[in-house]
């Protein structure tokens, strides 16, 4: 039984146009949601996705089905929410296992996290970061580091990061990533 199990999969409701109304599309769980065995406590789930130029009205079709690439291409855009347990969690689990159930779950970002800088990471993307429960802190490549509440909004431009949760409990983020090219 995964031990994270009663962490909360985030609903999704999404709305679009029937016969020129208004109508919800779908209303439910997020369907790539994933609680990680390997990672006690951690989830990842990407909530939705849109093209580098989205159209209206929206395919009916999923826009987030579960192993989508995480990492945007230059305009598109990811809507995240992801649940970090204590450090605590980190420190005591199989590197390897997290990595490869990570590789199916988030690829595209777990590839940019460092094997020698355990949560250091850079990617091509602007993000809107917000602090949605509990509190973090955000590490930058010179040891920096900011203490986030639940709140506190990040606005993250490609820079080299660590996300860290030194408190006893989950903390919940809310990320949006747009892509972007770096010169």
């Amino acid at each position: 039984m995964n031990k994270g199990a009663d962490i909360r999969i985030p609903r999704r409701v999404v709305t679009g146009l029937k016969d020129g109304k208004s109508v919800f599309i779908s209303d439910g769980p997020t369907p790539n949601a994933h609680r990680y065995d390997s990672v006690p406590g951690h989830l990842t789930s990407v909530v939705y996705a849109t093209p580098a130029r989205p159209s209206l009205p929206q395919d009916h079709a999923e826009q987030a089905p579960p192993k989508i690439l995480i990492t945007p291409e230059p305009g598109e855009t990811k809507l995240m929410i992801v649940v970090f347990p204590p450090d605590s969690v980190f420190a005591t689990i199989d590197p390897a296992a997290a990595f490869e159930e990570q590789a199916v779950h988030i690829p595209g970002l777990i590839q940019a996290f460092e094997a020698d800088a355990p949560g250091m990471h850079t990617t091509n993307t602007i993000d809107y970061d917000i602090v949605l429960d509990g509190e973090v802190w955000l590490e930058l490549d010179d040891g920096a580091e900011t203490l986030l509440k639940q709140g506190d909004i990040v606005v993250q431009c490609g820079t080299r990061h660590a996300w860290r949760n030194k408190s006893g409990k989950p903390a919940t983020m809310c990320f949006v990533l747009i892509g972007a090219e770096r010169e």
